[in-house]
């Protein structure tokens, strides 16, 4: 069980995921135009909906596909997720009607849901105090996907609506077929559990995260971050226009200055400054530092300051990995894709309100019945979760270092 083998599988299937996710973005409007029969203000409704619905699919599948994993082992999960994938993109090169378009994209959010057996592989075969780092190599893969996938479907949407699904049908195929061959299984048979529906879903995954130590505290503060981590992919093309003035290919360079940035971050800075301060430091530092670039976008009327403000975002690169660690060092070993599972359930609830919290801010505040026009107010809202997050994080008991050393459940003690 080398992680020579396992982790570029791991990121490579994120990737791929978040492919897909990204993917839509450029063509959605003129495929739910096509599909529905129906002018722009409307595709722009109804793309609000099959965003929510695809999201939901997500926050209901992922402790489905955790607990399932260590049933199961890693490897059928997520190779029957990317198979999965890899149909659901082929299905949607031939909807037809806005109901199939609605069960296409939930099947997607269902397949996607595989990110909790992606993490629990890179715990089974990692050392706790590495978990940071690895998970940072998926979060960059992560990154560089979402960044990819419009790209990759502005490019193919110029040929077609149905194009890009083309491609990522492909993508996900080959990259099952990849798996096929070089994913080893990574959790051994003597350490997995029986399937338990009680515990596959959100309310029996939230039952079992109030029963481990420290679990709910670290899941409150994940559902946080990721409400204030969204800003970018949920406003940020419509703050550049509204704020800075700036044309499609300027906020297309920009998405890809943001993709370099969290790459980089990902892959090193994220391991130093945990070896440096450890994962809750690490992540407090990391959610510091997003709350002031929040606060400078807010206000900026600058290129040139909005360009300068995307430096600093390689250093929120420790947030995320250190919280999945934190989570991880929480849970046993034969627990780990549940545990994971929570962890992805926790994002999918922060993409859920995400939405209302941010988008409906800014919509708000750039309607012409605005008592002011700020477009940077969903920055200033982002800045506010992300200070309630490190507030959270702060309050957290430390683990004792047995605990750490092992994974294994133990009462946390406090520490100065």
């Amino acid at each position: 069980m080398t992680p020579a083998r396992t982790i570029p599988f791991i990121v490579a299937t994120i990737f791929v995921d978040a492919v897909g996710f990204g993917i839509i973005m450029p063509v959605l409007p003129q495929l739910v135009m096509e599909v529905g029969k129906i002018d722009l203000p409307q595709a722009i409704e109804v793309g609000a909906w099959i965003g929510l619905v695809m999201a939901v699919a997500t926050f209901l599948a992922s402790p489905l596909l955790g607990n399932l994993s260590d049933r199961f082992g890693r490897r059928r999960v997520l190779l029957l997720s990317l198979g999965g994938l890899a149909v659901d993109y082929a299905l949607l090169t031939i909807v037809h009607t806005l109901p199939w378009l609605f069960v296409a994209r939930a099947l997607s959010g269902v397949f996607g849901g595989s990110y909790a057996a992606a993490q629990a592989a890179i715990a089974d075969i990692t050392r706790p105090e590495d978990r940071a780092r690895n998970f940072g190599f998926v979060g960059a893969a992560f990154g560089v996907g979402f960044v990819a996938g419009p790209a990759i479907g502005g490019f193919l949407g110029e040929i077609g609506p149905r194009a890009p699904f083309v491609a990522a049908a492909l993508l996900a195929a080959a990259n099952m077929l990849y798996g096929l061959f070089v994913f080893p299984e990574t959790l051994a048979p003597e350490r997995r559990r029986a399937f338990d529906w009680r515990r596959a879903n959100p309310l029996g995954a939230w039952r079992t995260m109030r029963g481990l130590p420290g679990m709910g505290g670290v899941a409150g503060v994940l559902v946080l971050w990721q409400v204030a981590s969204l800003v970018y992919p949920m406003t940020w093309s419509f703050y550049c226009m509204a704020q800075l003035g700036w044309t499609p290919g300027m906020i297309g360079a920009s998405l890809a200055a943001v993709g370099v940035m969290i790459a980089l971050g990902q892959a090193f800075v994220v391991g130093p400054m945990v070896a440096r301060f450890g994962e809750r430091d690490a992540a407090t530092i990391g959610i510091a530092v997003a709350v002031a670039v929040y606060l400078g976008y807010a206000f900026t009327t600058s290129t040139l300051g909005a360009f300068l403000l995307l430096i600093p975002v390689a250093f929120q690169a420790p947030v995320q990995p250190s919280l999945m660690a934190l989570m991880s060092r929480r849970a046993r070993p034969e627990t780990q894709g549940e545990v994971q599972g929570i962890s992805a359930m926790a994002m999918g609830l922060g993409q859920l309100a995400a939405p209302v919290l941010l988008t409906g801010t800014m919509a708000y505040f750039t309607a012409d019945g605005a008592p002011v026009h700020f477009p940077g107010a969903a920055f200033i809202v982002a800045a506010l979760f992300g200070l309630f997050a490190m507030l959270m994080l702060r309050r957290l008991p430390r683990v004792t270092r047995g605990s750490e050393e092992s994974g294994d459940q133990m009462p946390p003690s406090v520490t100065a």
